[in-house]
């Protein structure tokens, strides 16, 4: 609990303060878009400009946490379609939950109080290339079913156009250019990074506590705890799982599964609103999961080594 409640409790402090009025939603939104357009894109430039892609891109360790999510997606996409009736475009986005667990709010704060810093190269290597991966994935999904029947020319430039607008991407794609460039950066350059880069995590979990607050659970309340046994359960299961098939080592099996048990990130609400559907089942989603991951999170590190 000392690795786990410091995290929910900066949450619980954006959420307790927008309930009692100390802070407008406008305000929320303002710490929010401070935190994922510039902050936490800063986090990530600063990560992989710096990372030792050639040791830590473990194509295994990649291929079992992305099974991982691949297997929640479909599981969330097919059990909203065939379980509980809902229109593909809905389908869709449900599973864009399953898939999109929430890597850098909860799992890089977790894994480095659980593990310490030296512990987060396997979470970057994973998290530099999360926002691709499951955009792509949801983008081109949503595209197929609204486009049943019909052409699907020009489908590739409208999944990267949307890819690549992504705050996130950006900062991830400049990381990489900067170090497969070995570009140097000036030493005041980096310190006025460091200085957004400490800001990042704590304004980011405070603002989701904030944002959370909006998505009280109405109704769905199946399909909602389907898409929470998906996420919380069936991505961490298989991605330790395969780790453990293929032997990996265990700091790249920790980072792994800790940051596959993670709840639906705020992303799962934002796909689901991008295209109007499902909105209710991904917001309500991402709140009751991040309350229950804190039991099943505190499971998972009494589990893994």
């Amino acid at each position: 609990m000392d690795v786990i409640l410091p995290v929910f409790l900066v949450i619980g402090f954006g959420y307790a303060a927008v309930w009692r009025g100390f802070m407008s939603d406008s305000a929320v939104d303002g710490l929010m878009r401070f935190a994922q357009n510039f902050a936490i894109p800063c986090l990530l430039f600063r990560a992989i400009a710096t990372l030792d892609l050639g040791q830590e891109f473990d194509l295994r360790m990649l291929g079992t946490f992305y099974a991982g999510a691949l297997a929640g997606f479909f599981a969330a996409m097919l059990g909203a379609r065939f379980l509980f009736g809902r229109p593909w475009e809905d389908s869709v986005a449900i599973g864009f939950c399953g898939l999109f667990s929430n890597s850098l709010l909860l799992g890089l704060p977790i894994t480095e109080r659980a593990y310490g810093p030296d512990g987060l190269a396997a979470n970057y290597a994973i998290i530099s290339v999360h926002a691709p991966f499951c955009y792509g994935i949801g983008i081109t999904a949503m595209e197929i079913a609204r486009n049943r029947g019909g052409s699907l020319a020009g489908l590739a430039p409208r999944v990267f156009g949307a890819m690549f607008r992504n705050a996130l991407v950006i900062g991830i794609g400049l990381g990489f250019v900067v170090n497969l460039g070995g570009i140097p950066l000036p030493g005041v350059m980096m310190g006025a990074l460091d200085l957004v880069v400490q800001a990042a995590l704590p304004v980011a979990l405070f603002g989701l506590g904030g944002v959370l607050f909006r998505y009280r659970p109405e109704g769905d309340m199946r399909t909602i705890l389907f898409v929470c046994a998906v996420s919380l359960l069936l991505h961490p299961v298989v991605t330790w799982g395969l780790g453990q098939a293929v032997a990996l080592d265990q700091g790249a099996l920790r980072s792994a599964s800790v940051t596959a048990a993670m709840a639906p990130g705020v992303n799962a609400y934002l796909f689901a609103n991008m295209y109007g559907v499902a909105k209710r089942v991904a917001a309500s989603s991402v709140l009751l999961a991040t309350g229950i991951s804190m039991l099943t999170v505190w499971g998972w590190l009494a589990v893994l080594p």
